[in-house]
């Protein structure tokens, strides 16, 4: 299965499958008139957010942590993209810590009355695209507050 949800006219940003064999994409058009988070199978979208509008960008923020130097420096480079939905918060990870080597992806999704967190892992191996890149491509505000 494709570790993606697209239209047509759309090119995906950053997408993976899930544990549970779900699919989350954040998708853009070709003309990069709106941005697009998916998240369901290809037979049934879940959620889609938010509409397909110019606006669609302002609605997602970046934030980011990066230290270098490897194991020695306990090196880290941690990526977020967020948008909050009604009582939702909605954070897709990338991370990758050097002292062990380990990466993962995924989504938190918060309950803000709550504060009760559900964590959805990604199979790395099924990852198209790269949140480092809205370090560099200017789509999205960058967010000084760090998820973790």
């Amino acid at each position: 299965m494709s570790a993606q949800l697209l239209l047509p006219n759309e090119t995906n940003l950053f997408s993976f499958q899930t544990r549970h064999h779900k699919t989350v994409t954040l998708a853009q058009d070709k003309d990069q008139k709106y941005m697009v988070y998916r998240f369901g199978t290809p037979e049934k979208i879940e959620l889609e957010y938010p509409e397909k509008e110019p606006k669609s960008y302002s609605k997602f923020k970046y934030s980011f942590y990066f230290r270098g130097g490897g194991k020695m420096n306990e090196g880290m480079d941690i990526n977020f993209v967020s948008f909050v939905q009604g009582e939702y918060k909605y954070v897709l990870y990338s991370t990758y810590y050097a002292i062990d080597e380990k990466s993962e992806i995924g989504i938190k999704v918060i309950n803000l009355k709550t504060n009760k967190t559900t964590l959805i892992k990604g199979n790395l191996k099924s990852q198209k695209g790269s949140l480092i890149d809205f370090r560099y491509n200017e789509l999205l505000s960058i967010d000084e507050e760090l998820y973790e």
